[in-house]
């Protein structure tokens, strides 16, 4: 859980330095390519998890 909650602060912070920058479109690109990425990644291991419980 710390792991996605730092990848999502570099995110966000590329984002803000990619829009605030002149020029550097591309680190807000990189930011909304690794949030998304990251989000993807967290709810594909969050969905694995829930399906391993054993029924009562």
């Amino acid at each position: 859980m710390a792991l996605f909650l730092l990848v999502v602060l570099v995110a966000v912070a590329l984002g803000i330095i990619g829009v605030a920058a002149d020029g550097l479109d591309y680190l807000l690109a990189i930011g909304i390519a690794l949030f998304a990425v990251d989000v993807i990644f967290f709810a594909v291991r969050v969905s694995r998890r829930s399906g391993r419980r054993p029924v009562r």
